[in-house]
């Protein structure tokens, strides 16, 4: 089924259930933050999937239009495919959004880039003074890896336009990202047990 046969409601209501069935666990954990929880999602058991990319490239995408959004990126590898699909999708939907992808560690050869990224349609560099550009990653817990990617994009001289996550677990990442004036968006919250909901303002405007 091509992407642009899915309607938008349908793919956000088909992941959520993918996400829920598929990426969470249930035990005691330690996050990535240094934080404890009961539960832990790991959103590459989706977003790797050749109908979970599908579906997240839809609903980012969806998300992401009307923006003026020029790129997306996201810190390796949790960005990896979602940036990807993003990409595909956009191009199928004839509104066509070059990836980046904000490297760990600094390539040790070649260019010694800290970014990979697409080439632009204009033919300058994709990330460069006024670029407007979005960043999205799986999940938001306390913002790091997309602060992360905000400032390698600003360090270029990017706008950060947008910032999208798949899941948030509304463990202070939102509140960071506005106060620092971002526009944070979600497609799912976690409640605390780790049940997902689709976020408010997205489901009021689908």
């Amino acid at each position: 089924m091509p992407p642009t046969s899915i309607g938008a409601r349908q793919a956000l209501d088909e992941l959520g259930d993918l996400l829920q069935q598929q990426c969470l666990s249930y035990g005691d954990f330690v996050l990535t933050s240094g934080k404890h929880s009961n539960y832990y999602y790991n959103g590459k058991r989706v977003t790797l999937a050749p109908r979970g990319a599908l579906l997240v490239g839809r609903v980012l995408f969806e998300m992401m239009r009307g923006k003026g959004i020029e790129a997306v990126g996201g810190t390796s590898i949790g960005a990896d495919p979602m940036v990807t699909a993003i990409a595909i999708v956009s191009e199928m939907e004839g509104e066509p959004v070059p990836a980046f992808i904000v490297r760990k560690e600094q390539k040790q050869h070649g260019t010694h880039e800290s970014v990979a990224e697409a080439y632009a349609p204009d033919g300058k560099p994709l990330l460069g003074e006024g670029r407007n550009v979005a960043i999205v990653d799986d999940a938001c817990t306390t913002g790091g890896s997309l602060f992360e990617s905000i400032s390698a994009a600003e360090a270029l001289g990017c706008r950060v336009g947008l910032v999208l996550a798949l899941v948030d677990r509304h463990e202070g990442g939102t509140e960071a990202m506005r106060e620092r004036g971002y526009d944070f968006r979600a497609a799912f919250g976690c409640d605390p047990s780790g049940g997902l909901h689709v976020e408010a303002g997205l489901s009021e405007s689908r």
